[in-house]
């Protein structure tokens, strides 16, 4: 393992974060008030996936490479369906929320944002980090050793990446209040189908 492999890894992150980084920032704009254990729980969800794909990846290049195959082609449809219901939801519920006060007759973020719940999150995490699989094909001449290391760099790259989405969201998310919600769903329709887009074409 020389500087090159790091450095690649570091690359290999990087991109493989993009997705996870705006579903991140378009939590952060749906939940302007979020705690900072809540920020480092949803990076640390994102990374584990980032990390847990890759190594699933190259487990099945070197074990079962023929079913890997045929699986391959129905990653983005399921990317697609699972953010367009986590974004179709979000969407629904900020339009239905909008406009809602409290009892002092002023809007509140607390009434206009979406609750991330963990089997929310842990949906967002398998839509988000389901590509990463092909990258087993891409280190299917690493090691094990060199497999797990390339994965945990990714895996850190990832949670720093999303943790600056969390918080660059919820910066947005303060000045946007109850449209929040809303935004935060389109996103991650747009997310999905521009995942949809490039795993077809």
């Amino acid at each position: 393992m020389d500087f090159l492999f790091f450095f690649n890894s570091v690359l290999l992150g990087v991109g493989l974060a993009m997705d996870a980084f705006s579903v991140s920032a378009a939590n952060g704009l749906a939940e302007p008030n979020m705690k900072k254990s809540k920020e480092y729980s949803i990076s640390g969800t994102f990374a584990f996936f980032q990390f847990l794909m890759p190594m699933l990846g190259w487990v099945l290049v070197h074990f079962a490479a023929e079913q890997f195959t045929a699986f391959q082609k129905a990653v983005p449809y399921i990317a697609l369906v699972l953010l367009l219901f986590i974004g179709g939801k979000m969407l629904y519920e900020g339009i239905k929320n909008r406009g809602g006060n409290d009892k002092n007759g002023e809007e509140t973020a607390a009434t206009a944002v979406t609750n991330l719940t963990p089997v929310r999150l842990l949906v967002q995490g398998i839509a988000t980090s389901i590509d990463a699989l092909s990258v087993g094909f891409t280190i299917a001449e690493y090691k094990v050793t060199e497999a797990l290391v390339c994965s945990a760099i990714v895996a850190a790259v990832t949670f720093g990446i999303c943790v600056a989405g969390t918080f660059i969201g919820k910066k947005f998310g303060t000045k946007l209040a109850g449209k929040a919600t809303i935004l935060g769903g389109v996103i991650l329709i747009i997310i999905g189908l521009e995942i949809f887009i490039k795993g077809i074409i």
